[in-house]
């Protein structure tokens, strides 16, 4: 099947003006493939294919281009603006350092580096008591993938290996992408490192009747049977915290079961935290849906409102593995990205994101779960926790996933002012900024809801 594409060329759509929302102009708005085409004439096409919006600014939940068109913002730019876009609290605590001047200092020292890992360990709260900063997501997957292997070296195990999930994305790079489960994603790599093991993912609609424990026992029963030997050959477990396409949680007895074995086998307990962290779910961190205690956090999106950070967290025990100078980034805890950690933290703490995200996520899955019975032909799975969910679509009469027509419903929606999250699959995610209001979280999900039935209408 041909990858749907959106429309670039202007459509007359009608006017839209709320409190929340403008359109004026025919969506894309004028302009916009002319931007796009020349973009594509210097820019590797990996980062091309999403909706055609040319951002000019953003404040808080909205997204504006240089036409005054006005989007409720239902991504975060991909779950970033935690604590809204333009932050003013992070805006002014980057300005000061900016002012100073002073932009990089390398590894050598910066007061606002020293303020700021306290703070994030204090936020991360016990027994995490260090973190080694990064500039992205997948340099923090790969950290802890270090550290898990320096760990199993050092309490003496046989083999390094590490158990991974089927489907779970962890990044780009050579070590995050091998314990990606996506295949495909990882044919550049000519070769799979043997000591990474993959189990199967706990979807709701593959448990057939199966406890979360008991998928699980399957799953590492396999493993057993080909020669792994869990105490011997396994020196760390690598989770994300949900399956990122589509906001599908595993159930809580699948995870405890995994600390259980951690605990048994002196295995070390990882989980991706880049979608989940930062209030997003709710909590602190998505791990503590599961009620268990993690050994490391891989950190970044919101951890820095869009400045380039990233972070493991941890015990000293396992944080200190590295000797001095053996595990550093060049960019790593300079002083912008630290001023702006620590302010995004601060806005954290001062809004009670966490509370009001968990708050808020009622509200959103309340209106979701009505489009699920409104739309029960088409609407299969209504996933996620806090701020973080995911439609999964069906075709009609059928069980079988439907990828092409949340293509449609996200271009819809574009067209009447909402930005949604294209995955390209069966899905359509939805993460707006923490700080979006409930009146406009309650437009947004109608936006979607008119959405569908044009689509479907038409």
């Amino acid at each position: 099947m041909k990858e749907f594409e959106f429309s670039r060329l202007p459509i007359n759509v009608p006017k839209v003006q709320t409190k929340n929302r403008l359109i004026s102009t025919p969506i894309p708005s004028p302009g916009t493939n002319n931007i796009l085409s020349n973009l594509e004439q210097y820019e590797s096409r990996s980062m091309q294919g999403q909706i055609p919006i040319v951002w000019d600014r953003a404040e808080d939940f909205n997204v504006y281009d240089k036409h005054g068109n006005k989007w409720i913002d239902f991504t975060s730019t991909i779950f970033v603006a935690n604590v809204g876009h333009g932050n003013q609290h992070v805006c002014n605590a980057v300005k000061e350092v900016l002012e100073k001047p002073l932009l990089h200092t390398y590894a050598y020292m910066n007061e606002e580096r020293v303020r700021y890992h306290q703070k994030l360990v204090e936020f991360a709260g016990p027994p995490f008591e260090k973190a080694f900063l990064l500039s992205a997501g997948t340099e923090s997957t790969e950290a802890a993938l270090k550290l898990m292997r320096m760990n199993g070296r050092k309490i003496g195990k046989k083999r390094l290996g590490i158990i991974c999930v089927e489907g779970n994305w962890h990044g780009r790079t050579m070590g995050a992408q091998m314990m990606s489960g996506n295949p495909s994603q990882k044919d550049w790599i000519g070769y799979h490192d043997p000591h990474i093991h993959h189990i199967p993912f706990p979807y709701p609609w593959v448990l057939n009747g199966k406890t979360g424990a008991e998928f699980l026992e399957i799953g590492l029963g396999k493993l057993q049977k080909s020669g792994i030997d869990l105490d011997d050959d396994i020196c760390g477990f690598m989770l994300e915290t949900f399956q990122g396409w589509g906001a599908v949680f595993y159930p809580k007895d699948f995870v405890q079961a995994i600390e259980d074995i951690c605990k048994k086998y002196n295995i070390l307990l990882t989980f991706d935290e880049m979608q989940s962290g930062f209030a997003r779910t709710g909590k602190k961190f998505g791990y503590e849906h599961y009620c268990v205690q993690a050994d490391l956090l891989c950190c970044g999106k919101g951890i820095a409102s869009g400045f380039p950070l990233s972070a493991v967290i941890g015990t000293t025990e396992i944080m200190d593995l590295p000797d001095v100078g053996n595990m550093s980034s060049t960019h790593s805890a300079n002083p912008i990205v630290c001023a702006a950690g620590l302010a995004t933290l601060e806005e954290i703490e001062r809004l009670e994101l966490v509370q009001e995200t968990e708050r808020k996520g009622q509200i959103l899955f309340d209106k979701l779960n009505e489009l699920k019975e409104k739309y029960p032909d088409r609407i299969s799975w209504v996933l996620g926790n806090g701020l973080i969910a995911a439609l999964i679509f069906k075709l009609p009469g059928e069980l079988k996933p439907d990828t092409v027509f949340p293509s449609w419903v996200s271009e819809k929606a574009l067209q009447k002012g909402l930005l949604v999250v294209h995955t390209g699959r069966e899905s359509i995610k939805l993460g707006p900024p923490l700080t979006i209001s409930n009146e406009a979280l309650i437009e947004g999900v109608n936006v979607l809801d008119e959405s569908i039935s044009e689509v479907l209408n038409n």
